[in-house]
């Protein structure tokens, strides 16, 4: 390994450990899954915590525990169970673009999933098994929307590799669910996928810093800079490229680099 590369892995590493911690939660979204214990509350809720990630993170936890006050603070509970009157409920819920339509929407899809699977990982692994995190990407978009009353506004709410999206929000969803490394911020509840797949989630934080250090120079954030971003990280740990994103974060966050 370069001195230089030696040097950034050796400052990554570092800050990866002292951001990667749980003072890191209370004010993240990653907050809203940790108020739950069951594995199936805890991926529905991340995921909606992921999927609603955008904007000031304060506001983006209230609209979450909206959200869990609608569902009763029972999530897997409604998503499986849930009448017609319960359904009102959700009337009116709204977070930037998104609004009750598509809330309606993301109900019936993990109503129809968790009907038939034990947990939201096989959306994602898929019945013949995991290949690499675009072919899964694509593959859950597509089976998110495979209904023919989809609504079409729904779409901008789901990424796709296939439309060259970075997909920062999946990617973020997933390192929660996936990386495991008992610091007790990710989750590392699902184990069909590898942390060695992950791909880094993108913001502008972490296209601040990544860019400072020469790991990210394609322009447009898209999905090709997210994979570059992920094998320069993959160069300094292969493993687990994506504990780095804490890092990343971090120090845009705090805003110790000069020049940021």
């Amino acid at each position: 390994m370069f001195l230089l590369q030696q040097h950034l892995k050796d400052l990554l590493d570092y800050k990866a450990e002292v951001y990667n911690t749980p003072l890191f939660i209370e004010n993240d979204p990653i907050s809203i899954p940790h108020r739950f214990t069951r594995k199936q509350d805890i991926e529905i809720m991340g995921f909606f915590a992921a999927m609603l990630a955008w904007g000031q993170r304060k506001t983006i936890i209230a609209k979450c525990s909206d959200l869990i006050n609608r569902f009763g603070n029972e999530p897997y509970e409604f998503i499986l169970h849930h009448s017609s009157e319960d359904l009102k409920g959700l009337l009116g819920f709204k977070h930037r673009t998104f609004n009750d339509t598509d809330l309606f929407y993301f109900v019936h899809f993990l109503h129809q999933h968790y009907s038939h699977h034990e947990s939201l990982e096989q959306a994602f692994a898929g019945d013949a098994g995991f290949l690499d995190m675009e072919n899964s990407l694509i593959r859950f978009e597509k089976s998110f929307f495979d209904d023919p009353d989809a609504p079409i506004r729904t779409r901008k709410h789901i990424a796709t590799p296939a439309r060259q999206s970075a997909c920062k929000r999946l990617n973020m969803f997933l390192r929660w669910m996936v990386r495991s490394d008992n610091r007790g911020v990710d989750f590392g509840i699902w184990k069909k996928i590898n942390s060695s797949a992950l791909i880094c989630p993108i913001d502008v934080h972490v296209e601040r810093t990544a860019r400072h250090f020469g790991l990210l120079a394609r322009k447009q954030i898209d999905w090709k800079a997210a994979m570059e971003l992920t094998r320069n990280l993959r160069l300094l740990d292969p493993r687990d490229p994506v504990k780095y994103d804490f890092a990343l974060f971090g120090l845009s966050i705090e805003k110790e680099l000069y020049g940021l």
